[in-house]
């Protein structure tokens, strides 16, 4: 039986083996504390006792289950994030197995527990005539004008998450060649192009402070010089877009945030005939199935197949060309065959 406390095996959790082990990302750590967190208070709660009082028994399978009814009933949380909570509890009722063998039983039983299904959430994007507004619209004068404009068009040219833009030091930038470099999920590194006017927006903003240089200086930073956090970034994004008439199926507005300008880069990449697994690479995703999710919501690609595919007498609508752009991308046709 093991003789380690429940803060002992805490610590050795997080700064052992998710940090020194497995070398996890700090936005998954977060994540994971997050959810022990909150687990754990859970339980105090439930038990009327304090949090440093509670004891390894005092975690149990039973215990996970309510609290994913809580997180759902009381907190109102969504499916995607009670799966998310689920997902770092078991990986920590894992490591409690290997460390306390007394708790394999109760591992076990939290690592059998469903995740739930759910339909996945709607991909938001804003079309071209919509992102062209909206950098059009942008102020000229202001102290922070140069780095809210560098900081959308960056978003839209590299399809960047807000955890990658708030990382991005000076030395990823390869301005001469035109690239930057980018440090995403997985711990993983991924290059991508910039535009012309992405790498003059970008040599302005680091020209501001000119003698505040040095590779791991902030690209962008806050009006106190600090590099902006990744809820900066989305307060930036939705000030913003907040003139945008942008609405749902439902007819709701839609508060746009950065990942919005992701998808909206993905979707502009796909509409320009980009073949899919470049696309991949460029917003560094791990699976191609990820990827595939922005064919289903753009309506003018389908319409485009269609038109691609139409018998030869058929007369095509106005504005489409007989043949399709995409025709002689074999890899291409191939994925939206199999929409």
């Amino acid at each position: 039986m093991s003789t380690a406390t429940l803060g002992a095996l805490l610590y050795a959790f997080f700064e052992q083996h998710l940090k020194t082990q497995k070398g996890v990302s700090t936005a998954t750590i977060k994540s994971y504390r997050d959810a022990v967190r909150l687990f754990l208070l859970f339980i105090a709660s439930e038990r009327r006792v304090k949090l440093s009082t509670l004891r390894l028994q005092d975690l149990t399978a039973a215990q996970v289950r309510a609290f994913l009814s809580f997180l759902e009933q009381e907190r109102h949380n969504q499916v995607h994030s009670r799966n998310q909570r689920l997902a770092a509890l078991k990986t920590f009722f894992d490591f409690l197995a290997i460390h306390a063998l007394e708790h394999v039983a109760e591992a076990e039983a939290v690592v059998a527990i469903p995740v739930k299904r759910s339909p996945p959430p709607p991909t938001l994007f804003l079309e071209r005539e919509e992102m062209q507004a909206l950098l059009a619209g942008l102020p000229t004068t202001g102290a922070q004008a140069l780095r809210d404009r560098a900081l959308l068009v960056f978003l839209y040219n590299t399809g960047a998450r807000a955890q990658e833009v708030a990382d991005l030091r000076q030395g990823h930038l390869e301005l001469a060649q035109r690239r930057v470099r980018l440090h995403g999920k997985g711990d993983k590194w991924r290059l991508c192009p910039l535009w012309e006017d992405t790498s003059r927006l970008l040599v302005q903003l680091l020209q501001q402070h000119p003698a505040d240089t040095g590779a791991d200086r902030a690209v962008f930073r806050s009006q106190r010089g600090q590099a902006l956090t990744r809820f900066g970034i989305y307060k930036i994004v939705r000030h913003h877009t907040q003139r945008l008439d942008k609405r749902g199926h439902d007819g709701q507005p839609i508060r746009i945030s950065p990942h919005v300008l992701r998808h909206t880069a993905a979707v502009g990449l796909l509409e320009a005939g980009v073949e899919v697994n470049v696309i991949r690479a460029w917003l560094g995703h791990a699976s191609l199935e990820t990827t595939n999710r922005y064919a289903e919501i753009n309506l003018a690609m389908k319409v485009a197949a269609m038109q691609a595919c139409e018998p030869p007498n058929s007369a095509p609508e106005s504005g489409f060309p007989n043949k399709g752009r995409w025709q002689e991308d074999r890899a291409l046709l191939d994925w939206l065959q199999s929409l």
